[in-house]
């Protein structure tokens, strides 16, 4: 009877512990930066507001200044969600291979699940080509950006050989919004942001930065011109920390996964402009960019 109760005992204290185990209490989203703190708060209301009722906890929205803000965020603990660039999640990836599980990525309105770095300049400059922004001020967004800096970086870096000695100037804008709107105001004479790179140029795409940017009148993309395209770039991962309970990372994937089917208003804001769907994809899709991540960092 004795060895019953202990058991007894035993079952009900590990079932209270698991349950500890498995209560949250709130729930954090990081938005990497790409365009001003207020705008990504107000796109991702939406999204915050259908978690909070799926969880029934308080759940906050954070805009750290740049992407690092979000890396640290996650590999810390303070933050349990966010949609990562492939560079931001390679780093994570290379620091602490358990602190995030990947989830889904974004899919484009043409099936595809990539998009582009893509250098532009002001039309009024002249120049057509990338080769033709030699000795020119030339912008990338942030160290932590696969389109903003990463991909463009290392492609650049092979066709024309150290950037410092082929531009005048390079320079590190702060994000995707700032590159586009000092190149268009003549603090840049050249940059590089990101897009799907299908719909209309004028457009600013179907989506990406240039659309958001578009679709907040911050720029006339007619005034712009696209003189570089990188090679596609996979879509970066939406990812949860690990160490939730598997019902949370359950029920945050769901939402996200049917949130076109549901609310396409919200999931456009999400998505920053049009897009298919929000699709399960495998870490192994970013070991190329985990590679070129080590080769950066000298590893």
């Amino acid at each position: 009877m004795q060895k019953l109760l202990t058991a007894t005992a035993m079952t009900a204290v590990l079932a209270t512990s698991a349950f500890a185990q498995e209560a949250i209490t709130e729930f954090n989203i990081g938005i990497l930066g790409g365009e001003n703190a207020q705008d990504r708060l107000t796109s991702n209301e939406c999204f915050r507001a259908k978690m909070e009722a799926a969880l029934g906890v308080p759940v906050k929205l954070f805009t750290p200044a740049d992407y690092d803000g979000v890396i640290q965020g996650l590999l810390g603990g303070s933050l349990d969600y966010a949609w990562l660039g492939a560079s931001a999640y390679a780093k994570i990836q290379l620091t602490d291979p358990e602190a995030v599980e990947v989830k889904l990525t974004k899919q484009n309105v043409d099936g595809s699940t990539g998009y582009y770095s893509i250098g532009f300049t002001r039309k009024d400059t002249g120049i057509t080509s990338i080769d033709q922004a030699k000795g020119k001020i030339f912008a990338f967004a942030d160290p932590n950006s696969t389109s903003g800096y990463l991909v463009p970086g290392a492609e650049l870096t092979a066709k024309f050989g150290p950037l410092d000695q082929f531009f005048s100037e390079v320079k590190m804008s702060g994000g995707h919004e700032q590159t586009i709107v000092g190149v268009a105001n003549g603090d840049f004479d050249a940059g590089v942001s990101w897009a799907d790179g299908l719909g209309n140029w004028e457009d600013g795409y179907n989506s990406g930065a240039f659309r958001k940017a578009a679709d907040a009148g911050l720029v006339d993309m007619s005034n712009l011109v696209e003189i570089w395209r990188s090679a596609m770039i996979p879509e970066g991962p939406m990812v949860v920390r690990k160490a939730l309970p598997q019902d949370v990372k359950d029920k945050v994937t769901s939402l996200t996964a049917d949130l076109w089917e549901t609310d396409k208003d919200c999931a456009y804001a999400v998505a920053a402009g049009d897009a298919k769907d929000f699709i399960p994809v495998e870490p192994s899709a970013y070991d190329g960019i985990l590679a070129a991540r080590k080769l950066q960092e000298g590893m």
